[in-house]
């Protein structure tokens, strides 16, 4: 990185290096495998470590793959309009938001910020990784805009090994 530059000039310049072949322009919004995923923000989960390649599923990220009303509002999205039949939760190992509470991530928050705020509300932070997909997985599988039809599994991935675990109920 160049003196003065920050990480976002960077990929500004990669940006314009990839614009001049855009080799992406012919994929559509419908995700070719008709798979959404709901997952954690963090760096050391990809569609790579999924088998996946660009194009082939909606990526729903936030920290700890929480069903919010947002990531809910871009599921339904993805199944009524862009064609999604699988959603798949995916939480994983080593997750930021199993290391605290919500007390104690809003107070080292609001002491650093010197303010409180009223959102977010909450920051979903959980204990019991398991405990937290099969809730995940049941917040979608009882709204009403979710069809039966459509398949809804969870998951924790493993970030040590790599590899995905199917949480059941």
């Amino acid at each position: 990185m160049l003196l003065g530059m920050s990480v976002i000039d960077d990929v500004l310049a990669a940006n314009e290096v990839y614009s001049r072949t855009h080799e992406l322009r012919r994929l559509t919004p419908r995700p070719e495998r008709k798979l959404a995923v709901l997952t954690c923000m963090d760096t050391r989960l990809s569609i790579r470590t999924l088998g996946l390649k660009t194009g082939d599923a909606h990526i729903i990220r936030n920290a700890g793959g929480i069903v919010t009303e947002d990531s809910l509002r871009s599921l339904v999205v993805s199944h009524y309009l862009l064609g999604t039949e699988e959603f798949m939760v995916i939480n994983h190992t080593d997750c930021g938001l199993m290391l605290t509470t919500e007390e104690d991530l809003r107070t080292r928050i609001q002491n650093r910020a010197g303010t409180a705020a009223v959102t977010p509300a909450f920051f979903y932070a959980f204990a019991n990784i398991e405990e937290n997909v099969r809730h995940q997985l049941q917040k979608l599988r009882t709204h009403p805009w979710v069809p039966k039809e459509v398949a809804v599994r969870g998951f924790v991935y493993d970030v040590a090994s790599g590899r995905l675990r199917e949480i059941t109920g």
